[in-house]
């Protein structure tokens, strides 16, 4: 570890450094580390554990890479970065570290959730949390229809398109299910409208609507989704 930060200041050394790396900022550097967390995922996806070892570095470089820009900046160091993630573990996990017992995995997220909420109220943020603007359309879509049905939310179920929806799916698997996916994006493309554009704007639509009837404020004691939210 020590010789890849080693590696990594001398990249970024103004007197030898890589006239590259030495113009990268987070801003630039981002959309690798997003790249390269794809490509772990799919190392997994083919079970290629080779690959996944290599990716698994890739993604390691993006996390020091971020840290050794913020250190030049005075913000924080890579040390930082190991320890807040260390002190994170052992909070959240008392079941484990503490004198807490959690009965099964769905008592784990539950407690998992209430020290996320606490976390954000400390910064002084909303207990709820955002949903990531920078998720593909998609996922950031399934993670605010599944906030908005645990804080009692209408979801647009009432919705004449998802009864249709619905039924056209009733008896599908998930096979069927991406079927239909993608040839709602196969017809977009075809009628000139950038799918992930435009569901991007269905998400920022529902966001306004939820938001008017409570969602920001919606009940704590809603059952939390995997921890990862």
């Amino acid at each position: 570890m020590n010789h890849l930060l080693e590696l990594m200041a001398r990249l970024r050394a103004p007197d030898g450094g890589c006239p590259w790396d030495l113009e990268q900022t987070f801003a630039t550097i981002a959309p690798y580390t997003i790249e390269e967390a794809y490509e772990v995922d799919d190392a997994i996806r083919r079970e290629s554990w080779p690959d996944l070892r290599d990716e698994l570095g890739d993604l390691l470089l993006q996390v020091v890479f971020h840290a050794q820009v913020a250190s030049e900046s005075g913000l924080f160091a890579f040390r930082d970065v190991v320890e807040c993630l260390c002190e994170k573990l052992v909070r959240r996990h008392p079941h484990v570290f503490g004198g807490a017992s959690a009965a099964d995995a769905d008592e784990v997220l539950r407690e998992w959730e209430v020290h996320k909420r606490a976390e954000r109220v400390a910064r002084g943020g909303d207990p709820h949390g955002d949903v990531p603007l920078a998720l593909p359309a998609l996922l950031r879509a399934a993670k605010l229809a599944k906030r908005a049905t645990r804080a009692g939310v209408g979801n647009g179920s009432d919705d004449p398109l998802a009864a249709h929806v619905d039924a056209e799916l009733a008896s599908a698997g998930p096979e069927r299910l991406g079927d239909f996916l993608f040839a709602v994006a196969a017809r977009a493309n075809a009628r000139g409208v950038e799918p992930e554009s435009a569901l991007r704007d269905a998400c920022a639509r529902f966001q306004t609507d939820a938001a008017r009837a409570g969602l920001a404020r919606a009940g704590s004691s809603k059952k939390p989704g995997r921890r990862s939210e």
